[in-house]
Parts: structure tokens; sequence; C-alpha cells
């Protein structure tokens, strides 16, 4: 008997077919993000900004719209699963003689290749509205700036990407969701807080009464406890982009890097799924200060995969991945965060949720205990292989090879 026909009866036992769950798991967008090719610089030849900070020097970073369509090509080779492609507005592409225009002047066809790009790899397309890295974002205000000449060129930048986003559903007959997240925030403790959270309400209220399709796009709002140089007080909190988000219908997105270290995003989706018709996750890496490393098959994780799967939400909550570490093979991280989603997905998909739910309803913790326990050495890895083969995607053992290659022969010549 080979060893997944083997797994399949093991996990047969618990009551888990294996094969049902494979066929879930294949069917689950999760959204690549674009900026771990570049570490965030996007095409408009400016510094990272914004209370954010990318480190390491990796040679073979994506210079190009080229360059970079290249390396997300050759990473969807080893990442099974259905994908989506995650873009942020700083990555429109001007095309040779046409003069650049500014973000609150962006248009649907500065993303045309991008369209292009996604339909030739069956992806659909979600955005970000980029409000950092630029002039107008240079003291990390920008929908909350006290002054409305800039609040107004950041309204208008918010709008224009929810028309670019309608472009993108309508193009790729799937809706797009478009994730607000802003930098704004102070350094030292504020004498005003309400002040510039009363104005971001005003300039998102602004924005999402410009008239849009929600069939066709989809918006969220994306909170965060702090920033390099923002460590005192954020506009966007948790409070407000939760209270906002539910009160005006739109998606709250929780990032699991953007939390007070004791806080994590598991234990907070189930409470969300109670209140909210739909949800949206970034799932990173947090390690002390920082949100954003290359995700793991960690606690957390695996934890935040079994609540969604746990509460049949799988259709509710909207995954997508966010990180960028400039200081390794930059093809293998994305490999490595986007297997490791998949990974947490099939484990929260092989877990007998329903059983396990009973055991703690009776008060039997101590067989709960050792059953889940029990789990953890289950042969997760040979239906993993299995999934593996039937994605055309190769196992973890050998898939590391063609990265390697391709950096020896692309990615070391830039």
């Amino acid at each position: 008997m080979d060893r997944y026909a083997s797994a399949k009866q093991t996990f047969a036992k618990i009551g888990i077919d294996t094969d049902q769950a494979i066929r879930i798991l294949s069917g689950v967008p999760v959204s690549m993000h674009c900026w771990q090719g570049d570490d965030v610089r996007g095409f408009e030849n400016v510094e990272l900004s914004g209370g954010i900070q990318t480190t390491g020097n990796y040679p073979g970073r994506a210079r190009c719209p080229e360059e970079l369509m290249q390396d997300i090509e050759e990473a969807c080779k080893s990442i099974p699963g259905t994908k989506r492609l995650n873009l942020h507005a700083n990555y429109a592409i001007f095309e040779p003689g046409e003069k650049p225009v500014d973000r609150d002047a962006l248009e649907p066809r500065h993303f045309r290749r991008w369209v292009d790009f996604a339909k030739r790899h069956g992806m659909a397309l979600d955005f970000n509205p980029t409000y950092f890295s630029h002039p107008y974002a240079a003291d990390n205000l920008t929908l909350s700036h006290p002054d409305p000449k800039i609040r107004e060129f950041w309204i208008r930048h918010g709008i224009a990407c929810v028309r670019i986003a309608e472009y993108f559903a309508k193009e790729t007959e799937s809706s797009s969701l478009v994730n607000f997240w802003i930098p704004d925030g102070y350094k030292d403790i504020p004498a005003d807080r309400i002040g510039p959270r009363k104005r971001f309400m005003e300039s998102m209220d602004a924005i999402l009464g410009c008239g849009y399709d929600p069939e066709l796009v989809r918006i969220s709002i994306e909170s965060k406890v702090f920033g390099i140089g923002l460590e005192s007080y954020t506009v966007g909190s948790a409070e407000f982009g939760m209270q906002y988000a539910i009160s005006r219908g739109i998606m709250s997105l929780m990032d699991n890097g953007h939390y007070h270290p004791t806080e994590t995003v598991s234990d907070k989706i189930s409470s969300m799924l109670l209140f909210n018709k739909e949800i949206a996750l970034h799932l990173t890496r947090s390690v002390r200060w920082d949100s954003d490393h290359v995700i793991r098959l960690d606690e957390e994780t695996k934890e935040i995969c079994k609540e969604i799967v746990a509460a049949d939400a799988l259709d509710r909550v909207r995954i997508a991945t966010d990180y960028f570490d400039a200081s390794i093979n930059r093809i293998a991280a994305w490999v490595v965060g986007m297997r490791n989603v998949q990974k947490a997905l099939l484990y929260a998909l092989l877990t007998p949720h329903e059983s396990f739910g009973q055991l703690q309803d009776q008060g039997r913790f101590t067989k709960l205990l050792v059953l889940t326990e029990a789990m953890k050495t289950m042969p997760f890895e040979d239906v993993w292989n299995e999934y593996c083969s039937r994605q055309n995607v190769p196992d973890d053992w050998t898939w590391y090879d063609a990265v390697e290659t391709y950096e020896q022969d692309v990615l070391s010549k830039r």
C-alpha cells in the first residue's frame, strides 16, 4: 500500500475524508502579494517610508514590471492551489513615451498589463491604495492630514483605486478586494487623538461615497497598532477600523502582525464572523516589533486556519499574504509563505472539529487534550504530498532546486 492510501485509511478512522479535504483546499483562493518581489518599492523610484521597513539586500530584486512578472511566474510553479494576485497602486505601469501621472490621477489603463498577466495565469486581482512613500505622506499623515488639500489628494487616490478595482473585477470576472491601510500617526503622545480620527472617518466616507458596485468591488479597512516613527499613536487603530467597517457595511481586515504581541488574530475571528458577513486577513509573521516576516507553519498560522475551517467560513474570509523579506531569496520567500498557508488550511481540513467540539461541550477536557495532541503525529505529510502531486507542483524536498537554478541563471545577472 502506498503512503497516501495508508494515510487515507488512518484519517478515515477519525472521520476525515482526505480526498474531500484535498478537493476543498484546491478551491480556496489565497491572494499572493506582489511586493515581496521588489521590497515594496513599486515602479516610482522612491524610497520606502510610512512606518514600514524592508531589511536585507539579497541579490536579484525585481527592478521593472517584466522582472517582477517573471519572478511571480517562477514562484507560482511551486505554489499549489487557487491563487489571486494582490497589487499596490505604486505598481502602475506607464508605457514607453507615456507621461507618468500622480497617484490621484491613476486610471485602469495603467494596470492593463497586470490584467493581461492575470488572465494568462488564471488569476483574479486584488488591490491596495498606496498611502506611503510619497511627498504628500512625508510626515506620515494622509487621509487624516490637517491640510484639506493633502486630504483631498489622498481621497482622489482612493477613488481612483476603487475605479481600478472595478476594472479588475470586470476583466477577471471575480470581485476585487480594495484594502485601505494608512500609516497616519505620531511618534510621541498626541495632543489631540479624536481630531485625526474624525478627519480619517470623513475622508473614508468621501471615498465610499464615490459610487461603486459592491458586487464587483469589496472594500476593507486595515488597522495597525504602531509603526516605525509612529510608536505612540496610530489613527487607524483596531477599534477604529472594526467599528468603522461594521458601521459602513464594508470589511474589516486583520493583519496578524498589527496587534500587541499578546493579542492573537485567531481568537478574534470567531467574534468577527458573528457580526460580519465577511472579513479579510493579511497573513504574516511578527517578530517583536516587526510584522512582516515570511509565514512559517507555526501555531498561530495553524490556529487562524483552524478557526476559519471550524466555523465553516472558507467562503466568508478573504485570505491574502503580506510580508517582505529582503534578506533571503525573494522567490523562495513567496513559495515558503504561500505553501505554509496552504499547509495550515489542509491541517485544519484534516481535523475532526465537530467531534472535538462535542468533547469540549461535554467537559471531557482530558480526552480532548489527548486527541488534539495525537493529531500532531497523524500522517499529514503524506496527504500534503498527494495534494502537491495532484496540483502538479514539486514536494517540499525538491521545489527549491528549481529556484536555485533560476537564481543562478536569472537573478544573479541583474
